[in-house]
């Protein structure tokens, strides 16, 4: 890993910490909209691709609500945006993760240290006894899920049996990067809101202050062009190392269901042993060819469904594999070769 790279990785802030919204002004307003109607939707479906301000926009609403707990007040009447102030007590308990009106279900360590590949149900068993309690705080409790993706079965049950009846002043918001791929009967119980990829512009300015980095910084906007409206695309890609590792995956993906050997050894020696932003960029690069191929399957999209859902069931395997070899720190080799016979065997 480069200084640069190490030094991005270590400056992004998680959502909870980032106050500020580049784009989704659409979406931001119709969270204010519904909340200041006084019946908002207990839950909402925050959709669109990886990186672009979702679970920013989640953590962004949270504060608003648990701050001005009353929708119909002057001062949310008179709000325009959910801009809550960073120096506000609720504010500054979302940032340090520790307000009682707030619970995140997502991806934790198990007992080796080893980050979970999914959601269990036992962790969403907490969102029961999270709203059933009475002694954490009064008004609002939110529950941002992030992401509904990667609940297991059992936990995607969990989390429906409670969007069924849901409590009092309860508001969800379930993040997802495929959310038609979301349980139909969780998708039934929620407002869907899409938000579309940033700008270029947005990415440049999203990149520059979540890493601390000028925005003319070197490579920062060749990697925002490369980046398809995703701020983590963009720092996942900032370094030239970084983008000619994904040049170079996008020209084997290109040659599919072809196969040379000879690249795939050279990509794996780039992808080094312990270099987690070149895995990143690897496996961001496979994610954006396989979503690409399922969101236009072609003229014919019924004759194309088989194809289309070999496709599907590849890139889960893909992510659990690359998951296993960035937790366990495998060698990366191997994994290359495993994606790109898969991905031919399921595109000839």
């Amino acid at each position: 890993m480069s200084p640069r790279q190490a030094e991005v990785e270590t400056l992004v802030p998680h959502p909870r910490e980032t106050s500020a919204l580049f784009g989704h002004r659409d979406a931001e307003a119709a969270l204010l909209s519904a909340y200041r109607s006084g019946r908002i939707p207990h839950a909402w479906l925050l959709g669109g691709p990886q990186g672009i301000g979702k679970a920013t926009l989640a953590y962004r609403m949270a504060r608003f609500v648990l701050s001005r707990r009353d929708p119909l007040a002057p001062e949310v009447q008179r709000a325009e945006t959910l801009q809550v102030d960073q120096n506000e007590p609720v504010a500054r308990q979302v940032a340090a993760g520790a307000h009682g009106g707030l619970l995140t279900l997502e991806r934790t360590l198990n007992d080796k240290g080893v980050m979970r590949t999914v959601i269990t149900v036992d962790e969403t068993r907490e969102t029961i006894a999270f709203f059933g309690s009475t002694a954490a705080v009064e008004g609002w409790r939110v529950c941002i899920v992030d992401t509904v993706d990667e609940l297991n079965p059992n936990a995607a049950n969990a989390l429906l049996k409670i969007l069924e009846e849901p409590p009092q002043q309860s508001l969800f918001l379930l993040i997802s990067h495929a959310p038609r791929r979301v349980l139909a009967t969780i998708q039934s119980r929620c407002r869907k809101l899409s938000l579309r990829p940033l700008s270029q512009a947005d990415v440049i300015s999203a990149a520059a202050q979540a890493a601390g980095l000028a925005a003319d910084e070197p490579g920062l906007r060749e990697a925002a062009a490369a980046s398809e409206g995703s701020v983590a695309r963009a720092l996942t890609l900032l370094g030239g190392d970084s983008l000619k590792l994904q040049q170079r995956t996008a020209a084997l993906l290109a040659a599919l269901p072809g196969v040379d050997p000879r690249e795939l050894h050279a990509l794996g020696d780039a992808l080094g042993t312990s270099d987690r932003v070149a895995l990143a960029a690897f496996v961001d690069s496979i994610e954006h060819w396989v979503a690409e191929r399922l969101r236009a399957p072609g003229l014919d999209a019924n004759a194309n469904l088989p194809r289309l859902a070999r496709l599907a069931e590849v890139w889960e395997k893909i992510a659990r594999a690359a998951r296993d070899t960035q937790d366990y720190n495998l060698e990366r080799k191997p994994l290359v070769f495993s994606v790109f016979g898969m991905l031919a065997e399921a595109t000839r």
